[in-house]
C-alpha cells in the first residue's frame, strides 16, 4: 500500500507541473514557476538534512551560489561547453560541502548552525570582493542561456519543464533514499545518535553522505538558475535566502517532501499575490506565516494530513 500511495503521488506530481503552464496568463509566471522549481530543489535537499537527519544549516544559499558562479565562469569567461559548467558548478558545490561537513558535524545543535552560518558569510563576502572573478556587488553577467545536446532552451516554457523534470526525478531520488537503509539510519540518527551508533549505524558516514547530498540538490538548482537569469549578483546567494529556505522547510513540514514542495511553492509564489496590496504586503506576508504556524505547527503537510484524517472521519461517522 506504501509503495502505490508513493507512485501515485509521484504520477499526481508530474501531472500537476505538466499542466500548470495551462493555467497561467504570460509567460512572467512561467518565471515565477521555474524559481518555485528552482528553490523547491533546495529545500527538499535541506529538508532532507534537518528534517531526516536533525541538522540544522544556516549556509545552503552559499551551495546554491558557489554552482552559480561556477558555471558562470567557466562558460562565458573561460568559454566552456555548457555541460562542462554544468558538472563543474554541481562538482565545486559537493566537494565544498563534504570540505565543510568533515569538521562541522562534529558539531551540534547551535554550535553547527553558528559553523554553518560562518561558513555562509564567507562564501558571501568572496562573492563580494572578487570582483575580478564574480563581478563583486554589481553581478556577473553574460551567462549564456542553456543548450544541451543540440536543444537550446530559449523560451521560458522550454525551461521551466527542464526544471520540472529535474525537481521530479530528485523527488524520486529523495523518495529512494528515505525508504533505503540510509533513510532508516539517518531518522534514528535525528531521534538519539547515541542509540544509532548502539545499534552499529556509521554517524560520521550517514551525517556526511546526506549533507553532501543536499549540496548537490542546492547546486544543481545553482547552475539552472544561472543558465536561466544569464546573471549572477551576491545579493541572491547572501544570509537572507538562507533564512527563506529555512523558512520554507518548516513552513512546508519537517520529514516531509511534499512538505518541502509545497513550502517552497508556497513562499515563493505567495509575494505575487500581494502586489496588489501594496504598502501593507509585508505585514500581510509576516501575518499568513504566523498563522501557518499557529495553526500548523507541523507544516502544511501536517495540515494536510490532518484534513484528510478530518474528512475520512466525518465520512465514517
Amino acid at each position: 500500500m506504501a509503495a502505490s500511495g508513493k507512485t501515485f503521488g509521484l504520477i499526481l506530481f508530474a501531472a500537476l507541473l505538466g499542466v500548470a503552464p495551462l493555467a497561467l496568463p504570460n509567460d512572467y509566471y512561467i518565471n515565477v514557476l521555474i524559481l518555485c522549481c528552482l528553490n523547491a530543489l533546495i529545500v527538499m535537499g535541506l529538508n532532507l538534512l534537518m528534517g531526516y537527519a536533525g541538522q540544522v544549516s544556516l549556509g545552503h544559499a552559499a551551495f546554491f551560489g558557489l554552482a552559480a558562479y561556477t558555471t558562470a565562469v567557466a562558460t562565458a569567461t573561460l568559454h566552456l561547453p555548457i555541460p562542462v559548467g554544468l558538472v563543474a558548478g554541481v562538482g565545486v558545490s559537493a566537494l565544498v560541502g563534504w570540505l565543510i561537513a568533515v569538521p562541522t558535524l562534529k558539531l551540534h545543535g547551535h554550535y553547527l548552525a553558528m559553523a554553518t552560518l560562518g561558513f555562509g558569510i564567507i562564501v558571501s563576502i568572496v562573492f563580494n570582493e572578487a570582483v575580478d572573478l564574480t563581478g563583486g556587488p554589481s553581478g556577473f553577467v553574460g551567462i549564456p542561456r542553456l543548450s544541451l545536446f543540440g536543444f537550446d532552451f530559449a523560451s521560458d516554457k522550454s525551461y521551466y519543464f527542464l526544471t520540472a523534470g529535474v525537481l521530479w526525478l530528485a523527488t524520486l531520488v529523495s523518495m529512494r533514499v528515505i525508504g533505503s537503509r540510509t533513510g532508516r539510519a539517518l531518522r534514528a540518527i535525528h531521534v538519539s545518535e547515541s542509540a544509532a551508533q548502539a545499534m552499529g549505524i556509521d554517524l560520521a558516514g550517514h551525517k556526511r553522505f546526506v549533507f553532501v547530498l543536499s549540496a548537490v540538490y542546492a547546486g544543481v538548482a545553482g547552475v539552472l538558475y544561472a543558465h536561466h537569469l544569464t546573471f549572477v549578483a551576491p545579493s541572491s546567494f547572501g544570509f537572507n535566502f538562507s533564512v527563506q529556505l529555512l523558512t520554507m522547510v518548516v513552513l512546508g513540514g519537517m520529514a516531509s517532501i511534499w512538505g518541502a514542495v509545497a513550502g517552497a511553492f508556497f513562499l515563493t509564489s505567495l509575494p505575487e499575490f500581494l502586489r496588489m496590496f501594496e504598502e501593507v504586503d509585508i505585514l500581510i506576508y509576516g501575518g499568513l506565516l504566523v498563522a501557518c504556524m499557529m495553526f500548523m505547527p507541523d507544516g502544511l503537510a501536517g495540515g494536510a494530513r490532518a484534513l484528510l484524517r478530518r474528512i475520512k472521519g466525518a465520512r465514517r461517522g
